[in-house]
């Protein structure tokens, strides 16, 4: 890889942990519109309850139901732990989500997630195009 292409490789995986930054950012402060602009206008999400979202809007839907009052008692990290480009453009993002209680303890109740964003690159932006939030399961 020469150093253009690690460049802009380097550009890219930065790009894609700000979007993963900014879905947990959305999520701890409960912001709507800020964690539904994250999508494609087509995306497909499916949450960690089984529930398949096809496009922007029914994404705003149910997360207008969902997320108002959800983090109250709790906090929700989002670290980046690998990403597989299938292309330059499109890449495929494993994510290790926790909660923790407002004291900093894990909540255990809560588990802990393991999505999967496929993301795809238009227009120089990363964007959140197929999701599935899983939770780990236990051993």
């Amino acid at each position: 890889m020469d150093t253009i292409e690690a460049d802009t490789r380097t550009a890219d995986l930065d790009a894609i942990a700000r979007v993963v930054a900014a879905v947990e950012h959305a999520q701890a402060n409960e912001l709507v519109d800020e964690f539904v602009a994250q999508f494609r206008p087509d995306a497909i999400w499916t949450t960690g309850g089984g529930h398949v979202l096809l496009g922007r809007d029914a994404i705003a839907a149910f997360t207008a139901q969902v997320l108002p009052g959800a983090m109250s008692d709790l906090t929700c990290s989002m670290e980046v732990e690998h990403v597989l480009f299938v292309r330059p453009d499109v890449a495929a993002v494993k994510v290790r989500q926790r909660y923790t209680s407002p004291d900093g303890r894990r909540a255990a109740d809560e588990g802990e997630g393991t999505p999967l964003f496929v993301m795809a690159k238009e227009a120089g932006r990363w964007w959140l195009t197929a999701c599935q939030n899983t939770a780990v399961a236990d051993s």
